[in-house]
């Protein structure tokens, strides 16, 4: 096992914060290379992503090229749809070294069984957003949007997205989404007792909480206020949450923030 630990970012919306957070995240990125053994992006690092046949967004060209300096650098990337950015494809597998992964998807991170899901539609809830995301992720859907001018579509995409009102004002149903992501956590985690590690992202609101000795719910907060990531340590020490720029790993009351 490396003695270097695993990384895991979420809601970073890039896209809809100001300049300086992307360049805040480049910097995290540029940490990421020399310091981890591996980085899990678990959703929402875009707030409109969308892979076109010969065309990418001008506004990620220099994050993208920052991922990739990571992978160069031997750094194992995953990436996890979210809800704003679900649509990641070739262009990211195969050129930038990323590997997609479709969740919920169980892995071994830092010598830990875990479970890893954004957290947008899991439970048996929401069953309006989960037919919703039955609808915009089927490949009929994505097809015809491929069909509109790059500009038509991120248009579109902007006046769907309340990701700069939640930056400003912060997300008033943060609480009940995380409470929700949280209870389907503990469900998980109560269901099999060899999983030791449940991460979600989705509800803005980082958490570590250990729901059991040894296995623990954590939620990676974003970066629309506080620059939000969460270390796995090798070795089966506690997951940390810290915020960038580096400083010492945070601690939270029992069940997050």
């Amino acid at each position: 096992m490396s003695e270097k630990p695993v990384y895991v970012v979420s809601d970073t919306h890039l896209g809809a914060v100001p300049q300086e957070t992307e360049r805040a995240f480049r910097g995290f990125l540029d940490h990421v290379a020399a310091e981890a053994q591996s980085l899990l992006i678990n959703g929402d690092l875009f707030d409109f992503w969308f892979e076109y046949r010969s065309v990418i967004l001008r506004e990620h060209y220099r994050t993208v090229a920052k991922l990739a300096d990571v992978v160069d650098a031997g750094v194992k990337v995953w990436f996890v749809g979210g809800n704003h950015d679900a649509w990641a494809g070739s262009f990211l597998r195969d050129e930038v070294g990323i590997e997609l992964l479709n969740g919920p998807v169980e892995m071994t991170l830092a010598g830990r069984r875990t479970l890893v899901a954004h957290g947008d539609g899991v439970g048996k809830g929401d069953f309006k957003y989960r037919a919703l995301k039955a609808v915009i992720r089927h490949p009929l859907s994505i097809g015809a949007f491929r069909f509109l001018h790059p500009d038509w579509g991120r248009r579109i995409a902007n006046a769907a997205s309340s990701t700069e009102h939640k930056a400003d004002t912060g997300d008033l149903r943060a609480t009940g989404r995380a409470a929700f992501i949280r209870h389907w956590a503990e469900e998980r985690l109560r269901e099999d007792a060899t999983l030791q590690l449940v991460l979600a992202g989705h509800a803005h609101l980082a958490t570590v909480e250990e729901v059991a000795p040894g296995r623990f719910y954590v939620n990676s907060g974003d970066w629309l206020r506080d620059y939000e990531y969460v270390v796995l340590p090798p070795g089966g020490a506690p997951p940390e949450l810290r915020t960038w720029p580096l400083q010492a790993p945070r601690l939270l009351p029992q069940g997050g923030q």
